[in-house]
C-alpha cells in the first residue's frame, strides 16, 4: 500500500468518463490552493498520448531511446519517462515531490481513499465499493452509505479532505 509508506497523503478521484471528474477537480484544486496547500495530480488515461511535439529536441531525444527526458524552462519542468507498459500509480507517485496532497484522477482501483464523481445519465450507479469511498460527488441526490456532495461543492469536499486525509481540523 503506497499511501502507508509515503509521507504525502493520497486521495483518488474516480468515476466514468464524462462524469465531470476533471471539471470538479479544477474547482477542488483551486480551493485547496486558496487554503495554502500544494497539490500534485496523477491523471490516468487509457489513450496513447504524445508528450512532445514531433521534431522538437526533447521529442528527438525520446525517440532516440532516452528513458527520461526533462525539459527545464524558467516557468517549470516537464518530465517524460518511458515505460514498456502502463507504469501504474505507484511508479508515477514516486516521481512527485514538494506537495502536501496527491490527487489520483482516473484509477478506480487502489488502496487509497476515493471520492467518486457520479453523473446521472453517464452511468447507472456509482461503481466504487462503499468501503473504499470517502464521499460521492453527484449531480443528483443519492441514497448512499457515504456522504454525498453536489458537483459545485468543492468547499465541502476540501473541508472533508482537510479533516480526514490531511487531519488539520
Amino acid at each position: 500500500m503506497v499511501h502507508m509508506d509515503m509521507c504525502v497523503p493520497l486521495i483518488g478521484l474516480a468515476g466514468f468518463s464524462n462524469s465531470g471528474k476533471t471539471t470538479f477537480l479544477e474547482k477542488l484544486i483551486a480551493e485547496l490552493k486558496r487554503r495554502g496547500y500544494r497539490v500534485g495530480v496523477v491523471k490516468h488515461t487509457h489513450h496513447q498520448i504524445e508528450f512532445d511535439q514531433p521534431g522538437k529536441d526533447t521529442w528527438r531525444h525520446a525517440r532516440a531511446g532516452a528513458e527520461v527526458v526533462a525539459l527545464a524552462a524558467p516557468g517549470g519542468v516537464s518530465l517524460v519517462r518511458s515505460f514498456e507498459s502502463d507504469p501504474g500509480p505507484d511508479a508515477v507517485i514516486s516521481m512527485i515531490s514538494g506537495v502536501d496532497l496527491i490527487v489520483i484522477e482516473g484509477y478506480k482501483r487502489g488502496k487509497w481513499p476515493k471520492i467518486e464523481v457520479y453523473h446521472e445519465g453517464v452511468s447507472e450507479r456509482p461503481v466504487i465499493p462503499a468501503e473504499e469511498l470517502l464521499a460521492v460527488v453527484s449531480n443528483v441526490p443519492l441514497d448512499s452509505e457515504v456522504i454525498c456532495f453536489g458537483l459545485d461543492d468543492a468547499l465541502g469536499v476540501a473541508d472533508l479532505i482537510e479533516r480526514v486525509i490531511l487531519k488539520t481540523n
